[in-house]
């Protein structure tokens, strides 16, 4: 069974900076790409950036780049995303993905931005 568990997940002000991880099991980890998507209240599913299997390349929308890293360890079957410069866009649900339209995704870690 697919496992995919986000954490990290708060509130900040605009600027600020927060890091998410996912924890993945329960299928192999190193044959798939990894994604993160979000969901703002009100909205649909948004994809925010992947990662290749081996982690070396990434990809990311355009909301988001240049401000969010992704990086995976495969060592430990996790993936993060590194958020930095938050804006008040940026509030939402953010989920850990096996695919890029979020399909099969973990329960979710939310992010507040407000001052």
């Amino acid at each position: 069974e697919v496992q995919l568990v986000e954490s990290g997940g708060g509130a900040v002000q605009p600027g600020g900076s927060l890091r998410l991880s996912c924890a993945a099991s329960g299928f192999t980890f190193t044959h798939y790409y990894m994604h993160w998507v979000r969901q703002a209240p009100g909205k649909g599913l948004e994809w925010v950036s992947s990662i290749t299997h081996g982690g070396s390349e990434q990809y990311y929308a355009a909301a988001v780049k240049g401000r969010f890293t992704i990086s995976r360890d495969n060592t430990k079957n996790m993936v993060y995303l590194q958020m930095n410069s938050l804006k008040p866009e940026d509030p939402a649900m953010y989920y850990c993905a096996q695919d890029q339209r979020g399909e099969v995704r973990g329960q979710g870690t939310q992010v507040t931005v407000s001052s």
